[in-house]
């Protein structure tokens, strides 16, 4: 009887909408970019023609061009035709941003991103170790170098301990790799400014830093792994020790 009367209430949900025409126009160009009908550096038709082949209004196109230019497939250029984009991650990274910046408004998003870093950026730390030729390893110390440096000037610091990440993240030479780290940094940025504000921190992070590269530069891939959940799991206790006192 129970499940009868939930089946029952699920079925008496809203009824299916019909999808807009400008969602069907956008579904089909999307569906003809994906088979290469159109490939990327190809024009599509022009506003005039798409009206006539799918027999729609200028809004029902225009609007279906906004949305494959936000999705990522297009972009538009004033006075010429829309231009079918090369894939990239960004767009996609673009299209989280507003569901990541709502998420980190709540402290269970918030946690839930610090996992997420936690397993990404160990990871690349042991890719780094295992996988890390000379030039990898120069680019890394550099970072690192950069880092000390700015020892004393907080907003330098948070810019050379991103530095430093990103050195390990471009070792992949992997874009989508890199553009997530990015994302990821600017997702968590507030993270940095705030366990920075505990004295003395910014050279514990460097002391971290400094371990990570050695166990990197010693190839060893556990160690490096270790060193790094360790570095990750430090600052996301410190950032919420920080918040504790403020609430």
């Amino acid at each position: 009887m129970a499940k009868e009367i939930s089946e029952q209430g699920w079925f008496d949900s809203e009824p299916i909408r019909r999808p807009r025409i400008s969602e069907e126009v956008t579904r089909r160009l999307a569906t003809a970019i994906s088979e290469g009908v159109y490939r990327a550096g190809d024009f599509l038709p022009s506003e005039r023609e798409l009206m006539q082949r799918f027999g729609v209004g200028r809004p029902a196109v225009r609007e279906a061009l906004f949305s494959l230019r936000k999705m990522g497939l297009i972009a538009i250029h004033s006075g010429t035709r829309s231009q079918v984009t090369k894939p990239d991650g960004l767009a996609v990274i673009s299209e989280l941003s507003g569901i990541v910046q709502h998420l980190l408004n709540r402290e269970d998003g918030v946690r839930q991103f610090q996992q997420v870093r936690t397993l990404f950026e160990t990871a690349l730390a042991r890719e780094a170790a295992l996988f890390g030729s000379a030039e990898d390893l120069a680019q890394i110390k550099l970072a690192l170098d950069r880092n000390r440096d700015a020892l004393g000037d907080k907003s330098r610091f948070i810019r050379a301990d991103i530095g430093f990440h990103f050195a390990i993240a471009n070792r992949t030479k992997n874009p989508l790799i890199v553009q997530i780290h990015d994302a990821m940094a600017a997702w968590l940025r507030d993270q940095r400014v705030v366990t920075l504000t505990i004295p003395g921190l910014d050279k514990i992070a460097l002391a971290e830093h400094e371990g990570i590269y050695e166990a990197i530069a010693a190839h060893d891939g556990d160690r490096a792994e270790s060193l790094m959940r360790s570095h990750i799991e430090h600052v996301a206790r410190n950032y919420w020790t920080v918040r504790d006192r403020h609430d």
